[in-house]
């Protein structure tokens, strides 16, 4: 069978729906003649006999219905195509999909999105955010699934194109009658004394952690596994244990709940994370655009800060009770 011809299509749709050939032909600014010659080889090209002609006009066969279905589902997609390409090359409109990792969605990230779309420029932008994490917004990278994720800069990021986004701070968050909650900074290994609150095993901060105490030959004893931050600071909240999470999570809400955090001065407390993608060129007008934004956004965040640095006094070692 040979290619479907669009122009064709979209006639014979016309056909069907005026049930006359002079009617369409006067719809879509065409002799009707030409018309019934291009209904004839699309008859021949798929084989069979799409109209039936009457005394008063003419009405798809079965076959026709068929066609017909098919022809208004291949025009609208084609005229999406259009829509969407016109908006890629305004440069200002168009959807943009978003993985981005558990942290980000709980530090700065909605504040940034949200910063993005109040501009003027950036009215007709739409931007959706998945929640997942970093191994699995590497994943869907890789397979296609998304253009532009939001991850620790640690994950395997080969073969991608990488901005630098923000960065966090993990901490030690406890309760304000623990012993560590007078230090102004501690070690990790400090917290391996005392009993954890943790998250699923596969998240980017509980995988670190797991694997800086095996290479200090300890392990972490759990009283509880929560599946968000908030659970576990509700725990930390309750005295079952601590929590180690980012700073900038924990801090807004820990004068609330009474707990205290400690930041880590351990060197790979401080994490980064990137913007990352296949190609920015690959990547919609609207997506670059959102890219350069957060890029800016979180560079002059950085320039901004000047945080004093940690103490490095090490408070004293006390036995899990």
């Amino acid at each position: 069978m040979r290619d479907l011809d669009l122009t064709t299509l979209r006639l014979f749709v016309a056909v069907c729906e005026t049930r006359n050939m002079a009617r369409a032909g006067e719809q879509e600014h065409i002799v009707a003649s030409a018309i019934s010659k291009r209904l004839a080889q699309l008859e021949e090209t798929v084989g069979a006999t799409l109209l039936e002609r009457r005394r008063r006009g003419v009405i798809p066969t079965p076959a026709g219905e068929l066609v017909l279905a098919h022809a208004r589902a291949m025009l609208a997609a084609a005229d999406r195509v259009t829509r969407d390409m016109a908006d890629y090359g305004a440069g200002i409109r168009g959807q943009v999909r978003l993985l981005a990792t558990v942290s980000s969605m709980a530090e700065s990230l909605p504040d940034d999105l949200a910063a993005f779309l109040q501009q003027p420029e950036h009215r007709d932008v739409r931007v959706t955010v998945e929640e997942s994490l970093s191994s699995d917004v590497v994943r869907a990278l890789r397979e296609g699934a998304a253009p532009l994720g939001i991850c620790w800069d640690a994950a395997d990021l080969e073969g991608f194109e990488t901005r630098p986004y923000r960065a966090d701070h993990l901490a030690a968050v406890v309760h304000a009658a623990h012993p560590l909650a007078q230090a102004d900074s501690c070690l990790f290994e400090d917290t391996l004394d005392y009993d954890h609150i943790g998250m699923p095993a596969q998240t980017a901060v509980q995988t670190m952690l797991t694997r800086y105490a095996a290479i200090l030959g300890r392990r972490i004893v759990y009283r509880a596994v929560v599946s968000t931050f908030d659970a576990a600071l509700r725990c930390v909240r309750a005295d079952l244990g601590i929590a180690v999470i980012p700073a900038e999570i924990a801090a807004p809400i820990a004068p609330t709940f009474g707990l205290r955090v400690i930041p880590l001065r351990n060197d790979w407390a401080r994490r980064r994370f990137a913007i990352c993608f296949r190609d920015l060129e690959l990547l919609s007008p609207a997506a670059r655009l959102l890219v350069g934004f957060l890029e800016q956004t979180a560079a002059s965040e950085a320039s901004a800060d000047s945080p004093e640095p940690a103490p490095r006094n090490k408070p004293a070692r006390r036995k899990r009770q």
